[in-house]
């Protein structure tokens, strides 16, 4: 879910016509996100990051389309991509675990990710369905960042309800090519938001073909040079993350 921005300020400008008078914006000032610029940018409909979540009857169980939030699902995803590069796999588990956040019963979702073998990253991130819509949101996650078997921080962590933070939504109900939206509203911290670029790819894995596949790119203002693509299978979830792709998963059919 985190993806390791580097918060470097840039001090270039440039010049922005308004009205035919110009005026010098430095960039982290266009790319940092703030309740007003997420409203700004929501007037103009390009980013959504206002949802309803007033009219949702969360749930912590279920699955819509392309996520899956029942108890004991499990993908494995792998670098396979040669010896020359480092090993990296990623696990994600749904656990049969829950927490309250910011009033919402979310599922625990664990994302476990090793390179070379030694464990780099453990996230424990929230997540709940929301009926009618079918959206699933995300509440915040707790991060564990490792070196040499040792936790060394905790960055990229949030919670709904703490610092202005508020739920995004991880994967929308109905998807349409185009959509843009929020996944991470926590200003300053965790911004993440995708972008949905196809719903009908083609796509082969180590652990099968798959057609009607889902592709996004995601992006985040804090580091607007850096941007990941990730493919979804309907009943399945996630099956590739940038050079990261499907092994193994769950069946859920029993």
């Amino acid at each position: 879910m985190k993806k390791r921005f580097d918060l470097e300020a840039k001090a270039l400008c440039v010049l922005i016509i308004i009205s035919g008078a110009a005026a010098s914006v430095s960039l982290t000032e266009l790319f940092t996100v703030t309740p007003s610029t997420v409203r700004a940018q929501n007037e103009s409909s390009v980013w959504k990051s206002t949802f309803d979540v007033e009219d949702c009857d969360f749930e912590s169980s279920g699955k819509n389309t392309y996520f899956i939030l029942e108890p004991g699902y499990k993908l494995v995803l792998e670098d396979q991509d040669g010896e020359e590069i480092e090993e990296l796999q990623l696990v994600v588990t749904v656990l049969n675990e829950t927490k309250i956040v910011n009033g919402t019963e979310t599922r625990v979702v664990e994302e476990r990710e090793t390179e070379n073998g030694e464990l780099v990253e453990i996230s424990r991130n929230y997540f709940a369905l929301c009926s009618p819509s079918n959206d699933v949101y995300y509440f915040g996650e707790e991060v564990d960042n490792y070196e040499n078997g040792e936790i060394t921080s905790h960055e990229g962590a949030w919670q709904a309800g703490n610092d202005d933070a508020r739920a995004g939504i991880i994967m929308p109900g109905k998807t349409e090519v185009g959509f843009k939206h929020y996944q991470e509203i926590a200003p300053g911290i965790a911004e993440d938001r995708a972008e949905i670029l196809s719903i009908n790819d083609t796509l082969k894995t180590p652990a099968g073909e798959f057609k009607n596949v889902l592709k996004t790119e995601e992006t985040n203002p804090l580091n607007p040079d850096e941007r990941e693509f990730k493919y979804y299978v309907p009943g399945i979830g996630l099956v590739q993350e940038e050079t990261l792709q499907l092994i193994n998963y769950t069946s859920l059919q029993k």
